[in-house]
């Protein structure tokens, strides 16, 4: 992102009224208005940056900015779908802080907690430019929403507004700045609010000392306290408020104590996550913070392959590498160009390592030089493998995974279930072992053997293919055509034991490509369309499509027709039927639930919802012209459906309330209208959810330091059936230690548990870790999880940046280790040389060039031009002054650019920049790199944002 969009972000933010932010009077902004204002803005200006580069028009959507124009406005309206789910993920995560750490100051800055605030902030921020350095989008999505909700408080709750000020605090993103006056604990900030009046309860001594001060907070009655003379947060649920001096001095909303300030807060937070979002944004380039935000070049699919590399796939790995070569020449440079490639072999008894990448070619090589190699006729790991490809790719991916075996590693069958439900991740089998026409050993597979495969492919809305060794370069083809950003499900079904039935779906005017698939055994079906013509499974080329055969599945490509289609299905056999399309208008939806805390608020449920208890589902389209008007649990069994009460919460986002969720399996389907002028649509998640009366809870914080043992405690909840429940504790790093195999519950009762990680002080920043608990109840009847993910944060920042360590450094390792260093300073600029001068116009003949040593203790990270058109080349030089790594950098240009200025950013990710000039004398030998702070003018008033300063390694 370019200075220029620092500027553009501070007047926009800070002046209300542009790019369509305004607050109302009497009107309020809440955290999730205010954390999607700023993504959506900083969002927009980091494709703007990315079209300027390449010269490229960008024109900014017209009005109010939404997920689906900022996306359209970055030529990428394919990932509106993800856009919105990444912006969805991140406000929920602002929202959990107020439910999860309710009462811890700090997360607030409430009760003068500034340095504690702060230390939330700088360490998430650290956390969060690890994980995208690391490819780790989403934990670092999940971070960034935590830590923006202090970042906003400060600006409610504290009195820098009422100081004067009209931009952000300088050093709240800054471990090691100085934070200013804060009030100590002894001195008195406020006094008694003259009725309902608390506008002029801070002392004027405060005010003119521009001393920092925050409401103290607490709800319990009668014993809540707080030091005297001390200002209150204020409102009903704080307790300290009656104390004296008695009122407050939030400003959350506008009726709140100090109300007439809502509206500079908010301008002031949404500005200062905006700066936040910049400093990320400088520190990854771009395109990795346009990654985080869900906005792709091309599709935002991953293309995720699970491969059994074992010596029976001599005969199937061939197809697989030629059939990926097609599908990958032909995706690259089309909108469909997966955003990321994945790959995990597996065979027996290892499995990984994982592959993940952006470079097509790069995967495809890694492909090519698998081999198929040992295993002999045992079962594989392909769960393992499977489970490591579910922490890995994004949410709402698409997984192929091809085998010709049974899995060796049942057990894991639960905790990958649990992976399905939460990432609502697609997996399609590809098994050529249990057909009963497949040329291998007998042993090798059968199809009762695929039972396990064919549960998960229903779990999470794939098909379990069966074809032959001979078929599958087919079946790849078949399945792998559909894989489309825009793919919706319209109706997804399975039978089993198989029965006859006929199905109905509506196609709406937004959908194209039509497509249905069945698989199962002997059968029979005719589709008819919605002018009653008909065709029959014995019709491969006929009026409504092409039908495609091969191994247990069917492939019907249909044309596309709007109205009300049927399948007319005959068959005592197991089967799935499924019926997909493209479209802009889908859906997201979680299950919330109402927090049982002192703030009324929805949080995401992070595991299944309670078996025949009232649920609340929160859903969003990714059309903005499109209304929902039912939303139905579906039994996929077809047992029948529960209807929810809709209630519109504004933004887009709409309450689905049901009095009792099934129990076992079920789907969510919705149906609504406006996908097309005057048009209803029908659209149904591809995954099964289930409900449990298991409750499982975990407590514990969401960053690791390497080194030291990160305790996760878990409780589990039954309801009307006790004993002894298994518990099964899985990670994808294998670094849990300890946790309980059992735990003793009576009915209606709860136990505790602990798990213990032991993360290697090795161990990169940026790594992360995805936990899974499951607690099963006695016989297996029931079970229900938790899945969290962990974020690390390596305070040894000297050995690991892009390879540029000395050899010397690495001679001392154990004593870095031993003695952690942490990284504040942005990289120093020494200039070696200047070439040629400008003094004239751009007429002037002739380049000029500076040679510029950057270094820093953590290694160079990322070098990019702030300003100017020229060329940039770089090169490791090793050490530099004062024992740095440094990397020799060297700039040309011609005299019609005679400015410039260096981004640099350090591998621990902080940011500085170093400006040259070919006008004038040579300037002195050194020139020192300085944290970025461009300016702002707004109203005749010099208002200074600070949008990239420098970081902690780790706090």
């Amino acid at each position: 992102m370019r200075a220029s969009s620092y500027f553009v972000v501070c007047c926009v933010l800070l002046n209300p009224g542009a790019l369509g932010f305004a607050i109302l009077p009497g009107n309020s902004l809440n955290h999730q208005e205010i954390t999607e204002e700023a993504i959506l803005s900083a969002t927009l200006l980091a494709c703007r940056d990315i079209a300027q580069s390449v010269g490229t028009v960008f024109t900014f959507p017209p009005g109010t900015l939404t997920a689906g124009a900022v996306a359209v406005a970055c030529s990428s309206a394919e990932s509106s779908k993800s856009f919105r789910r990444a912006i969805f993920g991140i406000t929920a995560r602002n929202v959990r802080v107020d439910l999860r750490h309710a009462l811890n100051a700090s997360f607030h800055f409430d009760d003068e907690m500034f340095l504690g605030g702060r230390r939330i902030i700088a360490t998430g921020l650290t956390s969060v430019k690890a994980s995208n350095r690391e490819g780790n989008f989403e934990t670092a999505r999940e971070i960034l929403g935590e830590i923006l909700h202090p970042l906003q408080d400060f600006y409610s709750h504290s009195n820098w507004v009422e100081l004067g000020n009209r931009s952000p605090h300088p050093s709240l993103l800054r471990a090691d700045a100085d934070l200013g006056s804060v009030a100590a604990e002894s001195r008195p900030t406020c006094r008694n609010c003259v009725g309902e009046d608390c506008s002029d309860n801070i002392l004027e001594d405060i005010l003119r000392e521009g001393v920092l001060t925050s409401g103290y907070f607490a709800i319990v009655p009668l014993v809540s306290t707080k030091p005297p003379g001390k200002c209150s947060h204020g409102g009903r649920p704080d307790q300290t408020s009656t104390l004296e001096p008695r009122g407050g001095i939030n400003k959350d909303t506008a009726s709140a104590s100090h109300g007439h300030l809502h509206r500079a807060a908010a301008r002031l937070a949404t500005a200062a996550t905006a700066q936040l979002l910049a400093d990320v944004a400088q520190a990854a380039g771009e395109t990795d913070f346009l990654r985080m935000m869900g906005v792709f070049s091309g599709s935002s699919k991953a293309l995720v392959f699970v491969v059994d590399t074992t010596e029976s796939m001599s005969d199937d790995l061939p197809a697989v590498k030629a059939a990926t070569e097609t599908l990958v020449t032909t995706q690259e440079g089309t909108p469909d160009e997966p955003s990321v490639y994945i790959l995990v072999p597996f065979g027996d008894p290892g499995f990984g390592p994982l592959m993940r990448t952006t470079d097509s070619k790069a995967f495809m090589t890694r492909l090519n030089a698998l081999t198929a190699r040992g295993g002999g006729d045992s079962p594989e790991m392909s769960l393992s493998a499977l489970k490591l490809a579910l922490t890995a790719a994004p949410s709402d991916s698409e997984i192929f995974l091809f085998t010709d075996a049974s899995a060796k590693d049942t057990n894991l069958k639960g905790p990958v279930i649990a992976l399905l439900e939460r990432t609502q991740t697609v997996v399609n089998f590809m098994l050529t072992g249990t057909s009963e026409e497949n040329s291998s050993p007998p042993s090798r597979g059968s199809s009762a053997e695929a039972l396990l495969y064919r549960q998960l492919a229903q779990a999470s809305g794939g098909l379990a293919i069966e074809v032959t060794k001979s078929e599958l370069t087919e079946a790849i083809s078949i399945i792998t055509a559909s894989s489309a950003d825009s793919l919706v499900t319209l109706l997804q079904a399975s039978r089993s034991p198989g029965r006859d039935e006929t199905f109905s779906f509506p196609v709406d005017e937004s959908v194209r490509s039509l497509t249905v698939y069945i698989t199962g055994g002997s059968m029979s079906f005719t589709i008819s369309n919605p002018s009653g013509e008909s065709q029959s499974s014995t019709v491969q080329n006929g009026r409504l499509g092409v039908f495609r055969s091969v191994g247990n599945l069917k492939a019907l490509k249909l044309k596309t027709q709007v109205g009300e289609w049927t399948v007319e299905l005959v068959s005592s056999n197991p089967y799935t039927l499924k019926v997909t399309g493209q479209s802009d208008v889908d859906f997201l939806f979680d299950f919330v639930e109402m927090s049982e805390g002192p703030f009324a608020g929805l949080d995401v449920l992070g595991s299944r919802p309670r078996a025949g208890a009232s649920g609340t589902l929160l859903l969003s389209l990714t059309a903005p012209q499109a209304a929902l008007t039912e939303v139905l649990l579906v039994e996929p069994q077809g047992g029948g459906a529960v209807r929810g009460r809709l209630e519109p919460r504004g933004g887009g986002e709409v309450l689905a309330r049901f009095s009792a969720v099934p129990a076992g399996a079920f789907g969510v389907r919705v149906k609504g209208r406006g996908g097309a002028p005057g048009g209803t649509f029908q659209r149904q998640a591809p995954g099964v959810l289930r409900s449990s009366n298991i409750t499982v809870r975990s407590e514990s914080e969401n960053i690791i330091v390497p080194g030291t043992p990160f305790l996760v405690r878990f409780t589990v909840t039954t309801g009307d059936v006790g004993g002894n429940f298994s518990i099964q504790v899985t990670d994808d790093r294998g670094f849990v230690t300890d946790s309980p195999a059992r735990l003793e519950l009576v009915a209606g009762g709860e136990a505790n548990g602990t798990v213990t990680l032991s993360v290697p002080r090795n161990t990169p920043s940026g790594s992360d870790v995805t936990l899974t608990i499951q607690a099963e109840a006695p016989g297996g009847a029931d079970a229900n999880y938790v899945v969290e993910r962990y974020s690390v944060v390596n305070t040894v920042t000297l050995l690991r940046h892009h390879g540029s360590a000395h050899p010397l450094l690495l001679l001392l390792h154990p004593l870095l280790l031993s003695s952690p260093v942490t990284d504040f300073q942005p990289p120093s600029c020494t200039l070696v040389l200047r070439e040629g001068s400008c003094e004239g116009n751009c007429s002037q003949v002739g380049d000029w060039a500076v040679v510029v040593d950057v270094a820093d203790v953590s290694g160079v990270g990322r070098l990019a031009l702030l300003q100017g058109n020229g060329t940039l080349s770089s090169a490791v030089v090793g050490l530099g002054a004062g024992g740095q790594n440094a990397s020799r950098v060297t700039y040309r240009a011609s005299c019609c650019s005679p400015e410039a200025e260096l981004l640099t950013v350090d591998g621990v990710g902080n940011v500085g920049s170093c400006p040259y000039s070919a006008r004038g004398p040579d300037p002195a030998a050194q020139s020192p790199g300085a944290a970025l702070t461009p300016s702002c003018l707004g109203s005749g008033l010099a208002l200074v944002l600070a949008l990239a300063l420098v970081w902690p390694a780790g706090v």
